[in-house]
């Protein structure tokens, strides 16, 4: 498996200041994808321990909220093992973080995999561009939907995280 990039300082993919990993390769080719250079699966950097350990050195910092694991696809069969042995090990060293994911799988779909015992928040749904709305939070298409893990396996269906947002732009 491989990536993309690592993001040391990210306040775009997630609340407050974040560290950013992009897997590399998907399957989707979403039309006008914000990241299409992360579609080929050859591409890329390896993912190894290093890349592990560097994750968790940058994730150091007090002012880091969190992990976001972005795609490309991070739950593609080529990328799932080693996102969760990312999410894994985050978690382990940093329990108060949270870690968000990125899928154009639904929740749904995936709800059963391992991963979910880390992750706290999970955007799935793949970007529509005809759906797109520049003013929504952490997604880029209104059939995306920011999904609140802990709150979802707790209540056996799927939560929506409340992100207060006020889509009224107008006066």
């Amino acid at each position: 498996m491989n990536y993309n990039k690592i993001r040391k300082m990210d306040i775009s993919d997630g609340p407050g200041v974040r560290v950013s990993i992009f897997m590399q390769g998907c399957q989707f080719h979403c039309k006008n994808c914000f990241n299409p250079e992360t579609w080929d699966f050859n591409k890329g950097k390896e993912f190894t321990e290093h890349t592990i350990n560097r994750v968790l050195e940058l994730a150091e910092k007090e002012y880091i909220q969190g992990l976001s694991i972005l795609g490309g696809e991070p739950m593609h069969p080529k990328n799932e093992e080693n996102t969760l042995k990312l999410a894994k090990a985050f978690k382990e060293k940093y329990p108060k973080k949270d870690i968000w994911m990125w899928s154009g799988f639904l929740y749904e779909d995936i709800k059963d995999k391992e991963i979910f015992k880390y992750i706290d928040v999970l955007i799935d749904g793949q970007y529509k561009d005809e759906l797109h709305d520049f003013r929504l939070k952490y997604r880029g298409s209104s059939n995306q939907r920011v999904i609140d893990i802990k709150k979802s396996i707790k209540n056996k269906k799927t939560c929506l995280l409340d992100l207060k947002e006020d889509l009224c732009l107008e006066k």
